[in-house]
């Protein structure tokens, strides 16, 4: 075997790490990854927008750009909780638009390996595995991975 077949042997089996950011709702951890997610904002008093769906909470003024603020606790089916001093906005890009997502903490930023991303599980609740991607063991915890470009089918 060449040195050029053996080093691209060598890199098929080389496992490829990903940059997820992690934030909670409630005592769950979720994960959405790195390279959709523009900023993460202080909360701010969300504008309501009269006659929208239940799952946008209303727009923010983000340096000029109005900004559609989703409820995410709503997406997945949650209860509501009160907006604390750890809430976050998240800022993530869709295919066609920017949109802010409400969460409850936003913890840290992972390197996940793909090849221990799993399936999503069947929750029996189709509305909210439209937006999960897998699920990932991480130091102990279930992450559940978010893929946000899927709001724009909402």
């Amino acid at each position: 075997m060449t040195e050029a077949a053996l080093q691209h042997t060598h890199n098929e089996h080389q496992d490829v790490t990903v940059k997820f950011v992690t934030f909670l709702l409630g005592n769950e951890n979720y994960a959405v990854h790195a390279s959709s997610v523009n900023e993460v904002l202080r909360y701010t008093d969300i504008t309501p927008v009269p006659g929208a769906p239940g799952y946008i909470l209303g727009i923010i003024n983000l340096r000029g750009d109005v900004l559609t603020v989703i409820d995410t606790r709503e997406v997945f089916g949650l209860p509501p909780q009160e907006v604390t001093s750890q809430s976050r906005i998240v800022v993530v890009e869709l295919e066609d638009c920017v949109v802010g997502v409400l969460v409850d903490r936003v913890a840290e930023v992972v390197d996940l390996h793909e090849s221990g991303i799993e399936p999503s599980p069947n929750t029996g609740n189709d509305y909210a595995v439209r937006f999960m991607q897998g699920v990932y063991h991480h130091n102990d915890n279930l992450l559940v991975l978010v893929d946000f470009s899927k709001l724009s089918s909402l």
